[in-house]
């Protein structure tokens, strides 16, 4: 077989692999998600101090994003008996494993950026006009 004949069997395997992990880095891959799991590297927050730290977003969103990491076993919620209840969210010892690999894409994003405005420059002045959208 040459080097670039794939049996067909290893391509099934992959392609249900990739079905079967895509919930996964659909959570992981959330713009909120990220911009939480990054808030929350610093260490144990409360609800306000992270929807004041993520900007931009809406508290049913940022309640929707707690609950499926927690969920997800990414975050730890610890409610304390005070009055007022105090609720504390903080990651796992899962969740603190996605700190390098976001940290990495972020790396990535801020260094590459520029290259991709220009090419999306690029491209929109090289898109012919056809008059559809």
């Amino acid at each position: 077989m040459s080097d670039t004949h794939i049996s067909v069997r290893q391509a099934e395997t992959s392609h249900s692999e990739c079905r079967a992990v895509a919930d996964i880095l659909a959570r992981i891959g959330d713009k909120w998600t990220v911009m939480v799991i990054g808030v929350l590297s610093h260490g144990p927050m409360r609800y306000n101090q992270l929807h004041r730290a993520v900007e931009g977003i809406s508290q049913r969103m940022l309640t929707l994003t707690l609950k499926g990491l927690e969920q997800d076993g990414l975050l730890k919620r610890t409610v304390y008996p005070t009055v007022p209840p105090r609720v504390d969210y903080q990651l796992t010892e899962l969740g603190l494993t996605l700190i390098v690999p976001l940290q990495s894409l972020y790396e990535w994003a801020v260094e590459n950026r520029p290259a991709m405005q220009a090419a999306r420059k690029k491209f929109a002045q090289n898109k012919p006009e056809t008059g559809l959208s």
